[in-house]
């Protein structure tokens, strides 16, 4: 089926005029239509743009002419503003919003040739770890639909899976790629915080907010981390550092690669099938002649509650526009200009972007700032010291994407905490800015496992490599949904 190509396939029958740009599309937009009722990945459905699009690509490609995502259709995530097109971020109070701009790699996709054929369900303000808080209902993941797909970059990564898409674009604050993409059996990658633009993302945290690919091969992110990274004068946090040829790079052999396995993420809470399948990971990865030290993260125990203190604070702060009177929704009722705050965030706003506005809101508060996000902001400095202090020592640093794999649907919707706890494993490569990466290493009871690769700051090449040599020596499971 065409739709189950990879990018690289694709690029392939397309240059060689072996298959049509409008045939692709149809192929995905046909996937879409029978699974994702019960997959329920995508917002919005842009099939009668998309089809224009493709049959322009084939004109230009008739004619001689390449881009290298030529034709190529792939799913945003819906808190990427895309011009002309509803984004949502997965909230009532966006429900209606048509974005007046492309964020910036929206504008490097469609410049490579992507064709955007639809928007990803997320969590809501990409606020959780299930796609269970979205307002339009919750993403099932592809492998078994009584499961959560992860989240918040759920949808992105379900459609991946179950190949409604040739890739997907997702946003990474605190693990929202990885987690999802552990999750669903797919790659899932966050550069390091600066190497891509976030202008154009619905701000959550902005100090840990990344954009990457979702996508079926290492090979694949390796094409779509190139075309997105890159400075950007739309925000200044990106950093003017030499963009590797990563397809070139994930080439070469790993041998004599050290590889650090730190003690604290391979101690207790980990399913017994998961550490089953990072232990034949590791084995795997020793046998192609990488070489595996053993190393400490003591304060990495602190990410957690670290993050859940800067992240609602961030929120609480970019929320704030969210307020009835500029965009969005609005509601004019009640006597005063507080009423129509308090009513049309009341109204748009779901119970979990509320809950991290409030504890945001306390955390920043007069008497407890010092308290709270002051000295949650001195231990990530102690986090992002001792990560770039091991680095100096091994090339990279392994561990488990997630403690588990895919959890129930409602399983922990009314323990917050419980839910805060999912992010265990890949808040400290967020808290740090490092690039981190999760690929499929096998199953447990039938669901998905997924290794993180962390490397140093703009160092996506390593890990890239490793998982990509990883990649060509294991199997790998095809879905049946």
């Amino acid at each position: 089926m065409l739709n189950e190509l990879t990018i690289k396939e694709a690029q392939e029958k397309l240059k060689n005029k072996e298959i049509s740009s409008v045939d692709l599309v149809k192929a995905c937009l046909e996937r879409i239509k029978k699974t994702d009722e019960k997959v329920k990945a995508c917002v919005s459905v842009l099939e009668e743009g998309a089809l224009v699009e493709a049959k322009k690509a084939d004109e230009r490609i008739a004619k001689g002419e390449w881009e290298e995502l030529l034709g190529i259709p792939y799913i945003a995530k819906d808190n990427i503003m895309t011009r002309g097109v509803r984004t949502t971020a997965s909230s009532k109070i966006l429900e209606n919003y048509i974005a007046p701009y492309d964020a910036t790699i929206i504008k490097k996709i469609k410049a490579a040739g992507g064709i955007l054929i639809a928007k990803a369900n997320l969590d809501e303000f990409a606020h959780g770890a299930s796609t269970e808080n979205s307002a339009f209902g919750t993403t099932h993941n592809p492998w078994d639909l009584s499961r959560v797909p992860g989240g918040s970059s759920g949808g992105s990564a379900a459609a991946v899976a179950a190949n409604m898409c040739i890739f997907a674009l997702g946003t990474d604050t605190g693990g929202s790629i990885r987690c999802p993409a552990s999750f669903c059996g797919v790659v899932g990658m966050k550069p390091t915080y600066g190497r891509a633009s976030r202008f154009g993302l619905i701000a959550m945290t902005s100090s840990t907010d990344v954009p990457g690919p979702i996508t079926k091969t290492i090979e694949d992110t390796a094409i779509i981390q190139k075309i997105i990274s890159g400075t950007d004068k739309n925000d200044l946090t990106t950093v003017d550092e030499k963009i590797d040829d990563y397809q070139e790079e994930i080439q070469k052999d790993i041998k004599g690669l050290k590889i650090g396995l730190p003690k604290e993420f391979f101690e207790e809470g980990i399913d017994a099938g998961v550490a089953d399948s990072l232990n034949s990971a590791i084995e795997k990865l020793k046998e192609l002649g990488a070489e595996f030290v053993d190393i400490s993260l003591p304060n990495t125990k602190y990410a957690v509650p670290v993050y859940y203190i800067v992240t609602p604070s961030e929120v609480s702060s970019n929320l704030a526009r969210f307020d009835g009177i500029r965009y969005g929704l609005s509601d004019q009722g009640g006597s005063d200009l507080f009423d129509i705050y308090a009513h049309s965030r009341g109204k748009g706003l779901g119970p979990e972007a509320k809950r991290r506005i409030m504890l945001g809101t306390y955390a920043l508060s007069a008497g407890y700032y010092d308290a709270y996000y002051l000295k949650a902001q001195k231990v990530r400095t102690l986090i992002k010291q001792e990560m770039d202090e091991a680095l100096k020592k091994v090339d990279l640093i392994l561990t488990p994407t997630s403690p588990h794999t895919a959890f129930k649907i409602g399983e922990q919707s009314n323990d917050p905490l419980k839910m805060y706890l999912e992010d265990i494993f890949v808040t400290s490569a967020s808290l740090a800015g490092l690039p981190a990466v999760s690929v499929p290493c096998g199953f447990s009871d039938g669901l998905p496992v997924g290794m993180q690769l962390i490397g140093s700051r703009f160092d996506e090449k390593t890990i890239l490599r490793v998982a990509k040599k990883y990649e060509e020596n294991s199997e790998k499971a095809e879905l049946k949904t």
